[in-house]
């Protein structure tokens, strides 16, 4: 299912194209850089396309398109990956262990599953850049809280997990279960995988080599 936006978007390109992103921008009241994960998403989909120097032009029908059929149908669980998981008095130098041990850009901080935080290689690098001992380092000084993440659930579109990680620039989502508010009316996020830009990437070529029906 489309946005609204992405609606708007689809409608103004089918009765205006060639049309230029700046020009769609402008009639949305926002920046074209605003509009870049949206335009993305219709252009996988097959909906528009766009030519150097002349704009967007309306290519499909989402009634009729066979690929946006297949793709808006997928859900998030049947493509996830495997969290790879430390707690939360790991050492950050263990985290950076865990990482290269398991092969990911994004390790999960959590006990029994559910979700404290993310810690990407990115503030690994930030932390070792500042000159801290990352064996003494506790790993939730570096994370970035559950309070403060960005996720998706196993039920959700794939499409809507690829467009919160362009959405949001980053590289992985943690895909959970939400659980009951805690007494104090928290959320806990129960962690049942994750889904990354290369997950999105081998989502794709297994729709274009027809292995997705």
């Amino acid at each position: 299912m489309l946005s609204e936006r992405q609606e708007t978007i689809l409608n103004i390109v089918k009765e205006q194209s060639p049309i230029t992103g700046q020009h769609i921008a402008a009639q949305l009241h926002v920046t074209r850089a605003a509009l870049r994960s949206d335009l993305a998403i219709l252009t996988m989909l097959g909906l528009i396309d766009a030519r150097p120097k002349l704009g967007y032009f309306f290519t499909g029908n989402k009634e009729k398109d066979l690929l946006a059929r297949i793709i808006t149908n997928i859900r998030v669980e049947s493509c996830l990956s495997q969290p790879v998981i430390v707690g939360e008095h790991t050492s950050a130098y263990d985290a950076v262990i865990a990482m290269f041990t398991e092969d990911v850009g994004t390790v999960f901080v959590g006990t029994d599953n559910i979700l404290a935080g993310v810690v990407s290689r990115k503030d690994l690098l930030k932390t070792a850049l500042g000159n801290n001992d990352l064996k003494a380092l506790p790993v939730r000084m570096v994370m970035t809280p559950s309070s403060k993440l960005i996720y998706v659930e196993p039920q959700e579109q794939a499409l809507v997990a690829a467009q919160r990680l362009m959405e949001y620039e980053v590289d992985c989502l943690p895909v959970v279960h939400v659980l009951d508010r805690d007494e104090e009316d928290r959320k806990e996020l129960q962690i049942v995988g994750r889904i990354s830009k290369t997950n999105i990437t081998r989502l794709f070529v297994e729709c274009g080599l027809g292995r997705r029906s």
